[in-house]
């Protein structure tokens, strides 16, 4: 049997991953996840998912380790995750009204160091959000831990008017990429 390991400490990528039906451990990866100058979106969401990898494998030799990270972009800025409740509403209100990107990037690497990455890039489309609602939206805590300050799958899901791509990518882990690299792997 192969060992799989999930380098992260998300709910939501852990229920994603489970859906192959496939055992793996969770191992959370402690990176700095700070922009370099002048990476854009893209290239910062495919090496945080790399480095994630990488950091996780360093400590469990033999096994495969699939890291993930998940950006919101904006105009092409990476709008992370919120320090505290004021870049929460910032973040939101900003979004508000908007078509923006979200990528989602998947990496893993395997026991002999090779590492295949995927990445998703959903486009969504935010309706205009009253300040009522942000304010409820952060009062309710939900928003601290996620890139660009909501979650999909929660609350936050009634402002999509429509998206482009992957949900699951939005989500936080790419089932189709995912997939793809699972089985080119021999792991499912």
């Amino acid at each position: 049997m192969k060992n799989l390991i999930l380098a992260s400490a998300s709910p939501r990528r852990r229920e994603l991953l489970g859906v192959f039906g496939i055992d793996f451990e969770v191992r959370p990866a402690d990176i700095d996840e700070s922009v370099l100058d002048g990476e854009t979106p893209a290239d910062y969401t495919l090496r945080l998912a790399v480095e994630k990898a990488r950091a996780v494998a360093g400590d469990c030799p033999g096994g495969f380790v699939l890291g993930s990270d998940t950006t919101v972009a904006l105009d092409g800025e990476c709008l992370g995750k919120p320090v505290d409740a004021a870049q929460a509403r910032d973040m939101l209100l900003r979004l508000s009204g908007t078509r923006h990107d979200v990528l989602s990037a998947v990496a893993l690497v395997h026991p002999d160091g090779e590492v295949d990455s995927r990445l998703s890039t959903t486009i969504v489309d935010f309706a205009p959000l009253p300040a009522a609602w942000v304010d409820a939206y952060v009062d309710s805590g939900e928003p601290m831990d996620k890139a660009g300050a909501y979650g999909i799958q929660g609350a936050a899901g009634i402002w999509v008017r429509r998206l482009e791509g992957s949900y699951t990518g939005v989500v936080g882990l790419p089932q189709f990429e995912t997939g793809e690299l699972l089985r080119a792997a021999g792991l499912c």
